[in-house]
């Protein structure tokens, strides 16, 4: 995630990059109210019309699922890091694979505006209480990340400031913040879908004319490129060897496991991407879709790559580190060397426009939740109006903004990596076990859906509670006590297997119950008949 340690940006390119994301924020605003669900149809706010291109529906996935992260955290970590840094980029793409192969077109059949419905269709024998735990596993993911990107838009703005005052901060978030509620709360799924496919051409745009200028300056020879990165890593052949970062000790290489599995795992099962597969009108249009995302996710992972080599090439490692430790200005540096203050105004502009992407992807799903599940299913019980659930909607999308920067700024010190990668372990641990299950384990009931949500998200949040995240070292929340029994930063290790074996054990402590319903749903997951009415 976004930590830059101090300002990077000459004059020139802060004064282009403050017009550039103005003009976005503009077009994108505008464009949002002009397209925003017109009458009271909640189809329409949470699933947009439905009618949008393979094409269109691949670049908002795009854009939902690539994060800030990508272009500045990531590239960062294969600039220091070299080969571990690489395969840190493989599990973004290999998660998008995890979305294409197995949960895609059965979610999507079996689903018509959230994850509850699915559920609700599986598990139809408590399915509010089902309802209920999903809507807060929802919002704990949601807010995790949504203030993940808020903090990191702070962090992103010391690049232009040096560290902020207070007052910089608290105007920085809630102009995101209040930029976000008005994408979710107004535009709902097409207003969205819009800055999402606008985030995703800039995000291709940007990264392949970087990587194109990066490879021109090597004659476009990748060896070169290599060797060029290795010798100014200043470890020499270590730099393309794996261990670099995570191969300090077995504790290490454990927690790299881990990071890896809530990564690969975590990123296909969260909310905001399981929303967006519901939206494609039909099966066909879904498959082109999600290979259009597929194709998109991985040439920009490719292009990341790239350019995090060329920062080591051409800016060098040492340099990277004086200027951040973390390495996440390394492709702004990138950028100035190589393009000047133009090239990196756009790349600046471009990490803004993507903390607002995501951000008002996540809060439009946690919205969706608890208007659709909480409220319509379960306070009401499914007799709330189209109109009383849309209000609802709106209304929840103010208040999650709200909470979001309310968190962001008590929790601004706080490293947002780590709360970016409590919500992948507690997507992976809590909703993709419940979700797997349901679409594919004819015995699976109900108990083991609460079992399986509510244990792995209390597993998740409690180890983390008790790692050295919180406690026991210098960089820990309270570095001067210790209560960090569980030696590693990143839960999944554990609680995956925790979510998955809880859902089990749920289920078949049960007595054995009626399989017609899941032959029922098991034929429209699998096949899509019924799917395309509703």
């Amino acid at each position: 995630m976004v930590t830059i340690g101090a300002g990077v940006v000459d004059p020139f390119s802060r004064q282009l990059t403050f017009v550039l994301f103005l003009s976005v924020v503009v077009v994108t605003l505008f464009a949002a109210l002009l397209i925003a669900p017109q009458r009271d149809e909640v189809a329409e706010f949470y699933l947009g019309n439905r009618q949008m291109s393979p094409l269109r529906n691949g670049l908002a996935m795009c854009g939902d699922y690539l994060s800030a992260a990508t272009l500045l955290g990531s590239t960062g970590l294969v600039a220091l890091t070299g080969y571990d840094g690489l395969l840190y980029l493989c599990g973004t793409t290999v998660a998008w694979m995890m979305v294409l192969l197995v949960i895609a077109e059965p979610l999507r059949n079996s689903g018509r505006f959230t994850l509850g419905d699915t559920l609700a269709l599986r598990l139809p024998q408590g399915g509010r209480a089902v309802r209920l735990a999903l809507s807060i596993c929802t919002l704990t993911i949601c807010c995790l990340y949504l203030v993940a990107q808020l903090v990191g838009s702070v962090a992103l703005l010391t690049q232009f400031t040096g560290v902020p005052s207070t007052t910089t901060r608290t105007l920085c978030v809630v102009v995101i913040g209040t930029i976000v509620i008005v994408y979710a709360s107004l535009g709902g799924m097409p207003g969205a879908t819009f800055i999402q496919i606008v985030k995703a051409v800039m995000l291709i745009s940007g990264v392949a004319v970087t990587a194109v200028m990066v490879l021109h300056r090597f004659d476009w020879n990748f060896n070169a490129l290599l060797e060029a990165a290795t010798e100014n890593s200043g470890i020499g052949q270590r730099f393309l060897e794996p261990g670099l970062r995570y191969g300090a000790s077995t504790t290490s290489k454990l927690d790299f496991l881990s990071l890896q599995l809530a990564i690969v795992l975590g990123l296909a099962a969260l909310p905001h991407v399981m929303m967006r597969l519901l939206a494609p009108r039909s099966t066909n249009v879904l498959r082109s879709s999600v290979v259009w995302a597929a194709g998109l996710v991985g040439f920009v992972c490719l292009a990341a790559g790239i350019l995090g080599l060329g920062a080591t090439a051409l800016v060098g490692r040492e340099s990277i580190i004086d200027t951040d430790p973390k390495g996440d200005a390394a492709v702004l540096l990138l950028a100035q060397s190589i393009g000047g203050g133009i090239l990196t105004a756009l790349l600046s502009c471009l990490a803004f426009v993507t903390l607002l992407a995501v951000a008002a992807g996540l809060t439009l799903a946690a919205a969706s939740s608890l208007a659709h599940d909480l409220y319509g299913e379960v306070i009401r019980k499914g007799r709330a109006t189209q109109a009383e659930e849309l209000g609802a909607a709106r209304l929840a999308a103010v208040l999650i903004g709200v909470l979001g920067m309310a968190l962001a700024l008590l929790s601004w010190e706080t490293n947002v990596s780590t709360l970016a990668f409590l919500a992948f372990a507690i997507a992976a641990s809590a909703l993709l076990p419940t979700l797997l299950y349901s679409l594919f384990w004819r015995r699976f009931n109900s108990r083991g859906a609460l079992l399986s949500l509510c244990g792995g998200l209390v597993c998740s949040v409690l180890l983390v509670v008790f790692s050295p995240v919180v406690s026991s070292t210098s960089s820990s929340i309270y570095p001067s006590v210790d209560f960090a029994w569980f030696p590693l930063q990143n839960p999944g290790i554990v609680s995956i297997p925790a979510g998955f074996l809880l859902g089990w054990l749920g289920t078949v402590l049960t007595r054995r119950q009626e399989t017609s319903a899941y032959e029922e749903f098991e034929v429209r997951a699998l096949v899509g008949a019924g799917a395309d009415t509703e």
